[in-house]
C-alpha cells in the first residue's frame, strides 16, 4: 500500500490502521452478515438484530452532502415506500459524525435512516473501508457498496462497486424478486 493521505480521508476523525478491505467474495450471497451496532442520525442506536424478519438494504456511502452521495440518498428516499411495501428497510452508513448525518438528512428531507461509523469497525467488517485514490493521492475512505440482507441476517446480494445512476432502482428490482 502506498502512502496514505490520512487528513483527507478523515478530516480530523480518528482513523484505524490501514487494513486491506474485506474481499467481496468473503461476504457473498448466503453468508451471515456481520453484526453491528451504530448510532442513527437521530441519536438512537441501530443494530442488525433490529431488522429481524425484515429485509435490509445496507448502503455504504463516502461522505454526507456530496453530489454522488446526495443523489444516491435521494433516490433511495424516493423509492422508500416501494421498499417498505416489499418488507424492506434502508440504512445508509458512512464514517461521518452523527451531527453531519442529521444535517444531511434534514437539508435534503431524506426519508431513509442514516448511521454513523466513525470508528470504521463496521465499515471494515463489510469491506467498505479501504484504500482509495483521487488525483494521484491515496487515502483511506468509504467504498461505495450495497448489501441486501434478509430477515434471518443472511446476505442475499452484494453490489461491490456501486455506480449511483439507477442503483436504487436496481436494488428495488432485486428486493421485489425475493
Amino acid at each position: 500500500m502506498g502512502e496514505i493521505d490520512r487528513a483527507k480521508a478523515t478530516k480530523g476523525r480518528h482513523m484505524s490502521p490501514a487494513k486491506p478491505p474485506v474481499k467481496a467474495s468473503e461476504l457473498a450471497a448466503g453468508t451471515k452478515a456481520p453484526p453491528f451496532k451504530l448510532t442513527r442520525d437521530d441519536g438512537t442506536s441501530v443494530s442488525l438484530k433490529d431488522f429481524k424478519d425484515r429485509n435490509l438494504v445496507l448502503c455504504f456511502y463516502p461522505r454526507a452532502d456530496t453530489p454522488g452521495c446526495t443523489k444516491e440518498a435521494m433516490d433511495f428516499s424516493r423509492l422508500r415506500p416501494a421498499f417498505a411495501k416489499a418488507g424492506t428497510e434502508i440504512l445508509g452508513v458512512s464514517a461521518d459524525p452523527v451531527a453531519a448525518q442529521a444535517k444531511f438528512k434534514s437539508k435534503h428531507k431524506l426519508k431513509i435512516d442514516l448511521a454513523s461509523d466513525e470508528s470504521t469497525a463496521m465499515l471494515e467488517a463489510y469491506g467498505a473501508w479501504g484504500e482509495k485514490s483521487m488525483y494521484g493521492r491515496k487515502f483511506l475512505g468509504v467504498i461505495r457498496r450495497t448489501f441486501l440482507i434478509d430477515g434471518k441476517g443472511r446476505i442475499v446480494r452484494v453490489w461491490p462497486s456501486v455506480k449511483v445512476p439507477g442503483h436504487a432502482d436496481e436494488v428495488l428490482e432485486a428486493v421485489r424478486a425475493l
